[in-house]
């Protein structure tokens, strides 16, 4: 399925992305992932509210991954009817491509999920921010974690499953990945992971939410990232809306990689003829794109101030990169 969906990419995008529906909830119904989760999965692919009745009761999810509550007034939208779940996506506007297919999909894993009568895991609720704390509590119960015990949650891709550890596939804005509970630390660390903050087990979205921080800055040089050791830095990338970029991260990220080398160079080297004899130019060169660099930043990289912006800038570039989502 991968595959296919790489070759079609350049020959038909819409068909393309079609299939990564199929794939993604395929990934999930694999997972056994509950009502819930497919529908935080569904309003996370499309950008849109997803929903789902069943009997007089009303799930709704945004494209956050909020839980969303449903006004004595409201009226489900058209939708598709699965095991007697009605499901749907609410859209302002006229419906994307693929809300169709979506739904389609959803309506299927839903029918999936309720034939092998696969309800959300402990660990799907514990990580829910939108959950309330005695809900997680009782989820955490099911998974013979204590409320009050220290713990951290480990964000990998969907194909890393340490084994004897509680773990879920999770949807994200970021894609589909795996959350997975480290009591100890010393859960193997996998080949690509980013690490949650220690909390008690009831703050476990507060963990969760870190750990896939933590994974989006991870690469080859650094394949495990500990949120932790981000310090405040950890408030600002949480905080950071990736779709609405800020205008420092919108100018860094048009430095094409010889800017992008020499403006690592000027913010980390003790002065200008130290950056110049790392990167093995000649001092004017540097000076002259120190001073072009400074200009088209809006800020000089190389005092406190601006080494903060760059190093801000950076951290939230990494977010916003399209190549750091897991596949």
């Amino acid at each position: 399925m991968q595959e296919l969906v790489g070759r079609l990419t350049a020959l038909d995008p819409e068909a393309s992305e079609t299939l990564k529906v199929v794939a993604y909830f395929d990934a999930l119904v694999a997972a056994g992932v509950g009502l819930d989760g497919l529908l935080r999965a569904a309003a996370a692919l499309s950008g849109a509210v997803a929903g789902a009745q069943r009997g007089v009761r009303v799930s709704r999810y945004d494209a956050v991954g909020r839980r969303l509550d449903a006004t004595a007034d409201f009226t489900p939208p058209p939708g598709r009817v699965a095991e007697r779940i009605r499901v749907w996506l609410e859209r302002d506007g006229a419906p994307h491509a693929n809300d169709e297919m979506v739904v389609e999909r959803l309506a299927l894993a839903v029918e999936l999920q309720q034939r092998h009568r696969s309800p959300d895991s402990g660990l799907d609720i514990a990580v829910d921010p939108s959950r309330s704390t005695d809900e997680r509590s009782s989820a955490l119960a099911r998974l013979r974690i204590s409320a009050g015990e220290r713990i951290r949650l480990v964000a990998t891709s969907v194909n890393e499953a340490p084994p004897g550890a509680p773990s879920t596939i999770v949807p994200t804005r970021y894609g589909l990945l795996r959350a997975t509970v480290d009591t100890s630390g010393g859960l193997p660390p996998r080949r690509r992971s980013g690490l949650g903050t220690w909390v008690r087990a009831d703050h476990a979205p507060d963990s969760w939410g870190a750990a896939v921080v933590a994974y989006r800055l991870t690469d080859k040089a650094d394949p495990i990232v500990d949120a932790t050791d981000l310090g405040a830095m950890l408030i600002l990338a949480r905080s950071y809306d990736p779709e609405v970029p800020h205008e420092d991260v919108t100018r860094l990220a048009r430095c094409d990689a010889v800017e992008s080398a020499v403006l690592r160079a000027l913010v980390e080297a003790d002065s200008i003829r130290s950056a110049a004899t790392r990167l093995g130019m000649h001092h004017s060169s540097v000076q002259a794109r120190h001073e072009a660099l400074t200009r088209e930043l809006g800020y000089d990289p190389r005092t406190p101030i601006g080494r903060m912006r760059y190093v801000a800038a950076a951290l939230l570039l990494r977010l916003s990169d399209p190549q750091s989502t897991n596949s």
